[in-house]
């Protein structure tokens, strides 16, 4: 896999990293806006779960595999255009995520972003969320696919560089 495929940035802000990922999806902003929010899509890309379509509504993600779960709330709402929540369960630290969709001559941009307190890695983090992205395009095509562990290692590797060199 060759690096020039993946792109995102991580910058520091704060005490904290923020994780920016941007993909041009050739789908109209209400089929992306149901794969990011229908219990019934969000297996094909992400994990089983649901997210409740309001402000303090609920989030619950469960990742059967590494045992790990979101169990969050709807911090920011607007659809199809804005969805925020934390990427945490519990008495974890808050990570807020927002998904941001704008439509652009029937395709949809997609920004994607999260925070990371400080402590944890961003270079892992934004590799396992450029992977699912990945996850997330092939499930608007059709195409059931598993995580891609090659592009997630190119990925992790690009995103340490870039973390290595903020100040």
């Amino acid at each position: 896999m060759e690096s020039a495929d993946i792109t995102g940035s991580i910058t520091r802000v704060g005490d904290s990293h923020r994780i920016s990922l941007e993909r041009t999806i050739p789908h109209d902003q209400d089929t992306v806006w149901r794969m990011l929010t229908d219990p019934e899509r969000l297996p094909q890309w992400l994990a089983p779960g649901t997210i409740e379509q309001r402000t303090g509504g609920a989030v619950c993600l469960d990742f059967p595999e590494s045992g790990a779960t979101i169990d969050s709330t709807v911090r920011e709402i607007d659809p199809p255009h804005l969805l925020e929540y934390s990427w945490s369960s519990g008495t974890e630290p808050t990570r807020p995520l927002r998904w941001t969709l704008t439509a652009r001559d029937g395709t949809t941009h997609l920004r994607f972003e999260l925070s990371l307190p400080e402590g944890e890695d961003p270079a892992k983090a934004a590799a396992g969320w450029d992977a699912h992205l990945e996850m997330l395009l092939a499930a608007l095509e059709g195409v059931s696919i598993g995580f891609p562990v090659q592009r997630f290692k190119a990925a992790r590797a690009y995103f340490e560089d870039i973390k290595e060199a903020l100040p």
